[in-house]
């Protein structure tokens, strides 16, 4: 029977795993780690640097729901607590492949859901980023969110414990993080990046992405990872993928990083009112740069974008109940005894206190939510409609981009657009807030659940995700309150590189 380790509080402090006290994960790295609380278990050793392979200098680590052989893969969660994968996920095999050393598995909101990777068994993630002016000593320092889902693998990068790391994003997991952070996120196109073995959360929105400090490491990564696997039913199939090389010799001039002649797309909509003022300075400082540069701003709408989060909400958390459902603690997970006098002929009575023991608070709403929204009375109203959401979402990007979307042609490519409304970039700022402080352990309640701005700060990524486009998050200057603002870059589906490129030159603006 597995128990769970944290009986009081599901914000218990975290203790790294490992076998070894010395070497590379003594010292300095746990140091830090007792502060940030980005690692929750690591190798017990660093595998020697193989020379030559185009990973070889590259240390990464691995967000908690990523499978890995020689480590726990927990998801946060009590109730995969004692799991550890009999096998690599693709990507983690990937990277060991082409030389990374990978150094452990990274804190996250349990089973990726949440904003602020404070729904976690392991504990709250504190963003590693010291404003000018700050103390030296950890302790004094303001506790912020390093955000979520993926807030373990930003602090990572941020606090120079890895050189990148690996995440997942469903709805903003990466690029939400990577701004609150100041580290460069990247979600790639959906289907590019394998799958296989990591722990769904909602299969339909789910992409493997990176972390990293630059975008030149982000995309040596990304080279690595973006092969297909047949394993995975959801890859992007080989001639898919053949159709994005064709586009890409159509369009020569995104094979080099240079800004004459680039469309780039402001949408009106990404600016709500939930804004706040402070994120617009360095936002407008890389506009300024870009358009100096030769590239022409282009204003753009999508005119779906403000139902995407209420879809998004509906649609992951619909796939979310299915994909729990199997967690009963039988077949999979925690198996909690029922208490003395409980009719265990009734499996009903079995599961739910092995689910009510294993869940947190934030996976039990989602699971009811999600349920909800697939029931016989409700399936018309939500589920159905949020899907039609989604499909308008899709609609409005590739209504904006010169580029077409090679997934809605199977024989043949339409050439590139030529209206003066197309674009081949969109740019948005990818939080509408730096970092949020974290709630302190002494704090009321309500302060330590204000849940409806929790779920506020997707807005701006989820609409990307429900389209299934790629997504780089990089960061911009500093805002008024000495904390990192992220820039965004979307692109049309399989246009990850044309991301990556334009990504490069927002990075020049800041340095």
């Amino acid at each position: 029977m597995i128990r769970p380790r944290w009986r009081g509080s599901r914000h218990a402090p975290s203790l790294i795993r490992h076998s070894s006290s010395h070497g590379y994960f003594s010292g300095s790295l746990e140091k830090i780690n007792a502060s940030v609380n980005a690692l929750v278990s690591t190798a017990s050793v660093l595998p020697p640097k193989r020379t030559g392979l185009p990973l070889s200098d590259f240390t990464v680590a691995i967000k908690d729901n990523i499978c890995t052989s020689n480590m726990p893969t927990t998801c946060s969660s009590a109730m995969l607590q004692e799991f550890t994968p009999p096998f690599d996920a693709t990507v983690v095999q990937l990277l060991q492949d082409n030389g990374a050393r990978i150094i452990g598995k990274t804190n996250c909101d349990e089973f990726g859901m949440g904003s602020l990777n404070v729904h976690s068994l392991h504990g709250p993630v504190v963003n590693p980023h010291a404003p000018p002016g700050s103390p030296s000593r950890w302790a004094k320092r303001e506790r912020r969110s390093a955000g979520g889902s993926s807030g373990g693998s930003a602090a990572a990068v941020a606090a120079k414990m890895c050189t990148a790391a690996l995440a997942t994003d469903t709805g903003g997991s990466i690029r939400l993080p990577a701004s609150y952070c100041g580290v460069v996120g990247f979600k790639p196109s959906y289907g590019l990046i394998s799958r296989w073995g990591v722990i769904s959360y909602a299969d339909s929105l789910d992409c493997v992405g990176i972390m990293a400090r630059t975008v030149h490491r982000a995309e040596k990564m990304f080279d690595t990872l973006s092969v297909y696997d047949a394993r995975d039913s959801t890859a992007a199939k080989p001639e898919t993928r053949e159709r994005v090389s064709v586009l890409y010799n159509m369009m020569q001039q995104w094979r080099a990083s240079f800004l004459p002649g680039i469309r780039i797309g402001i949408p009106q909509e990404y600016f709500p009112s939930e804004l706040q003022p402070e994120i617009l300075q360095p936002f407008y400082h890389t506009l300024s740069y870009l358009q100096a540069n030769g590239a022409e701003l282009i204003p753009v709408s999508l005119p779906s974008t403000p139902y995407a989060l209420s879809a998004y909400y509906v649609i992951s958390s619909a796939e979310a109940s299915s994909n729990m459902a199997r967690y009963d603690g039988i077949q999979y997970g925690l198996n909690a005894s029922p208490p003395e006098g409980t009719d265990t002929t009734k499996t009903a009575n079995v599961y739910a206190h092995s689910r009510s023991r294993g869940f947190g608070k934030e996976v039990q709403k989602r699971i009811l939510l999600g349920t909800h929204a697939l029931s016989a009375d409700a399936f018309d109203n939500y589920f159905l409609q949020a899907q039609r959401v989604r499909k308008l979402v899709r609609a409005d990007f590739d209504r904006v981009f010169r580029t077409p979307n090679v997934l809605n042609y199977e024989d043949g490519m339409e050439p590139p657009a030529t209206g003066p409304d197309r674009v081949h970039v969109l740019l948005h700022p990818s939080a509408i807030r730096t970092a949020p402080p974290l709630p302190r352990p002494d704090s009321p309640a309500q302060e330590q659940n204000d849940e409806l701005s929790a779920y506020v700060q997707d807005v701006l990524t989820v609409p990307a995700s429900l389209a299934g486009l790629p997504a780089l998050s990089v960061p911009g200057r500093l805002a008024e309150d000495g904390w990192p603002v992220g820039i965004t870059v979307v692109g049309q589906w399989g246009c990850d590189k044309m991301v990556l490129n334009v990504g490069k030159m927002c990075e020049l603006a800041v340095q």
